[in-house]
């Protein structure tokens, strides 16, 4: 199964430190980053879909993180 995450956090060095993990997990970059500004809080967000190719069947209950 090929699964998918999209990894959000605000434009700060956690963003980046989040990925890096995903990263070191076995996780590849899927696309390219996203930036929103969420006007309600006044800052910058980041987001990175990653996928990762694992040998389980899917089902909803499934925790990606953990994969």
């Amino acid at each position: 199964m090929l699964a998918y995450r999209f990894l959000s956090e605000d434009d700060t060095s956690a963003f980046c430190h989040k990925v890096t993990r995903a990263l070191d997990a076995g996780w590849a970059l899927h696309g390219g980053p996203t930036y929103a500004f969420d006007a309600a809080r006044g800052v910058m967000r980041c987001g990175q879909a990653v996928v990762k190719e694992v040998d389980v069947a899917y089902d909803p209950s499934i925790k990606l993180g953990d994969l």
